[in-house]
């Protein structure tokens, strides 16, 4: 048996823009079949001219626009592997894992899948919202191309990885967002998938949950299957990778050790200088962030901070309507990927009341001077609360530097406080 799980060759994928490509049901295929003679005696009657519909002709047209999501990607995964994909929104990760997926077919190319595929690419996927939990679980594993027997015998334990107990029985279109993310990550990775492709769907549950998840997701690779996941937090890719491929505009930018590609990846020059803006509807169920920036002292946006120097980092965001217990905050990563430190609203329990209130807020925070070890650092900016999890999560938001200082530097440090010292 060959160790090969994954096989890509040549694989390409092509989208029109700014048309809708026709759709054709099987009552289409009848009634073209049905109207097939009479287009042609309307042919003939017409001096053998074809009559073009609207449609057909901007289809034909020249001028249209394609924009290729994948373009000739090549790669091969072995048995027993974790591959992380990483690169920035439309690098074409998850147009990748829809085509693995079987969801969508690729305009050139081909993969071969050796093994049963066990897919989780949005929350949810596969389950009827009029369905119970219960009913789904059945559906999505029958998908999966589960037995009865088998589906018997996971189902206690993919319902307690969710914590649906008391709601297994409920439509699943009245769970909240983080439960329907719970029973469909339980579901895709309780089941044996020989190889289990996950694109970035963690972000929408709370802490507890994302590392229950990434726990789950290391016993899977430590069991040997197979294990594709695409993620935009460095974090998890680092920890459970061994190999990790950076997509940049539908191609491979570079591949190998998870360490040196997230390395490299976090070094490169499209990350936003100190300062960035993002889109509203990017943001779920009534809170987005919109902008955040890096401000010296005197309350100037800037990229680079003097290391003695204090600063701010402060985050604007709306929220649509009440939001209870809304929290806003973020981590700086330093250039070997490690977490320097987390802060958010709720370090101040006096804001509580105000964070989640309708409009538009601007959140901000001082770092102290002579603290931050002289280098680039990078912010991961989240807004979350309780009920829904995060609201919006985002890796590599912007970065900054702080500039080299006139002390004494091994050059390793994740903080260089200057402290007082004493001698007697």
């Amino acid at each position: 048996m060959s160790d090969i799980a994954i096989r890509v060759e040549n694989l390409s994928k092509r989208y029109r823009i700014g048309q809708r490509e026709p759709y054709y049901t099987l009552r289409d295929a009848l009634t073209k079949a049905m109207y097939a003679p009479f287009r042609a005696l309307s042919y003939v009657l017409n001096g053998n001219r074809f009559q073009v519909s609207a449609a057909q002709s901007a289809i034909r047209n020249p001028q249209s626009e394609y924009i290729w999501a994948l373009k000739d990607v090549s790669f091969e995964v072995k048995r027993g592997e974790v591959v992380g994909i990483i690169g920035r929104n439309g690098a074409g990760k998850s147009t990748l894992l829809k085509i693995l997926s079987r969801i969508t077919e690729p305009t050139e190319g081909y993969a071969e899948i050796h093994g049963r595929v066990g897919s989780l690419l949005e929350v949810g996927t596969g389950f009827h919202p009029e369905l119970t939990g219960r009913e789904n679980i059945y559906l999505s594993s029958a998908i999966l191309g589960m037995k009865k027997k088998e589906i018997e015998r996971k189902f206690g334990e993919i319902v307690a990885f969710a914590e649906v107990e008391k709601f297994i029985d409920t439509p699943v279109k009245h769970y909240s967002s983080g439960m329907y993310l719970r029973l469909a990550f339980a579901v895709a990775a309780h089941l044996e998938p020989e190889i289990l492709l996950v694109d970035e769907v963690l972000a929408v549950g709370d802490a507890a949950f994302q590392k229950k998840c990434l726990g789950k997701m290391g016993d899977v690779a430590k069991e040997g299957r197979t294990v594709l996941f695409v993620s935009h937090n460095m974090t998890p890719i680092v920890q459970l990778c061994s190999q990790v491929i950076w997509f940049e505009s539908g191609e491979i930018a570079q591949w190998g050790d998870a360490r040196t590609i997230v390395s490299h990846y976090l070094r490169d020059n499209r990350v936003p200088l100190g300062e960035a803006e993002f889109d509203l509807s990017d943001g779920a169920n009534g809170a987005a962030l919109v902008r955040a920036y890096v401000m010296d002292d005197s309350l100037r946006i800037r990229p680079d901070i003097p290391y003695a120097r204090p600063f701010y980092i402060a985050i604007e965001y709306h929220v649509d309507c009440p939001i209870d217990g809304l929290r806003v905050g973020f981590r700086l990563h330093n250039e070997r990927n490690l977490a320097v430190l987390h802060t958010a609203t709720s370090d101040c329990p006096s804001l509580d009341g105000a964070v989640g209130k309708p409009g538009r807020h601007r959140a901000w925070v001082q770092i102290p001077g002579a603290w931050l070890a002289p280098g680039r650092y990078y912010v991961e900016l989240g807004i979350w609360s309780p009920r829904v999890g995060h609201h919006q999560h985002l890796s590599n938001a912007l970065t900054f530097e702080i500039t080299e200082a006139s002390v004494d530097s091994v050059g390793e440090e994740v903080l260089r406080p200057v402290l007082g010292w004493a001698l007697e």
